[in-house]
């Protein structure tokens, strides 16, 4: 974790603000997942095991909106009256188990219905449901059904049914963009080849994404948010308790992913009544960050 010094920040920081009665909206809060343990083994094998466990996690507006008033585009860092810090790889690690070492994710990205419908038999066994808006967006409830319906009689209709479990995870929590309903086709390709699933550095990807989403929030005219809030609000919720909707003491112990054990946890009505301005206060006035492994309290 990144600290700069405690001198001067707090002036940087109220000259990078957004105005104070800015309203950033949420659509991604909420992504629920489910999957069927009898596939466990092949989730681990493709690094996926650990994000899959992870259940439905609720955030909040005013603090997401506090938190991207603090963030410098040019650092890549929250700017803090105790120094600046930021989301790491170890953070991501922890946070949704991913693997942070491997290949680029990367790719070239072909929008023909043809490419389309030939990646989505390969991996899904079936033809695609497109967005009406964008024929390169796969909606993300065609293929949970899909999913559910493999029999898992088979290698590879435990391999689709994997597949299909990946390609939600993609769309609802690692790269979540437009709409947690649908995911890019784009992503099709890397989950092909089963046997290479493994060998991609998610956890880098995602967290560029979040990068990108936070510098894109940080703009004045930016509205809404998108990119992994759920890896946003457990890293702010594990590295500054003043603002965490419960006590951290009082939660399961931590274990990967630590994402896990905020799920469902539940707030208590002061705190979901709880303003951007109440935050600001909160995050201003914190004496330090907790900078330790996320075992400790």
């Amino acid at each position: 974790m990144h600290h700069g010094g405690r001198a001067e920040v707090a002036g940087i920081q109220r000259t990078c603000l957004t105005p104070p009665n800015r309203n950033l909206l949420v659509r991604k809060l909420d992504p629920p997942q489910s999957w069927n343990p009898r596939v466990e083994n092949y989730l681990r094998a493709t690094g996926f095991y650990h994000v899959s466990r992870i259940g439905m996690i609720r955030g909040s507006h005013p603090l997401l909106a506090a938190l991207v008033e603090r963030w410098r585009p040019e650092t890549h860092t929250f700017v803090l009256s105790v120094g600046e810090v930021t989301v790491t790889l170890e953070d991501v690690a922890h946070i949704f188990g991913l693997p942070i070492d491997g290949e680029p994710v990367s790719g070239w990205t072909d929008s023909s219905s043809d490419f389309i419908q030939s990646q989505s038999m390969a991996i899904f066994g079936h033809q695609p449901v497109l967005s009406r808006n964008s024929k390169s967006y796969i909606k993300l409830g065609w293929v949970r059904s899909v999913r559910d319906e493999e029999p898992l009689d088979t290698e590879e209709s435990i391999r689709r049914y994997v597949r299909c479990q990946i390609f939600c995870l993609l769309g609802s929590t690692l790269f979540t963009d437009k709409s947690t309903a649908y995911a890019h086709a784009k992503y099709l390709p890397l989950l092909r080849d089963f046997e290479r699933i493994h060998t991609y550095s998610w956890g880098s990807a995602c967290l560029a994404h979040l990068y990108r989403a936070l510098c894109r929030a940080s703009r004045y005219d930016t509205k809404e948010m998108d990119g992994s809030l759920n890896l946003l609000f457990v890293w702010a919720w594990e590295r500054m308790p003043c603002i965490s909707p419960v006590p951290r003491h009082i939660l399961p112990p931590a274990e990967i992913p630590v994402a896990m054990k905020w799920s469902h946890a539940e707030r208590s009505t002061a705190w979901l009544e709880k303003t951007v301005v109440t935050f600001r206060h909160d995050i201003d006035y914190m004496q330090e960050v907790n900078i330790y492994g996320f075992n400790e309290s």
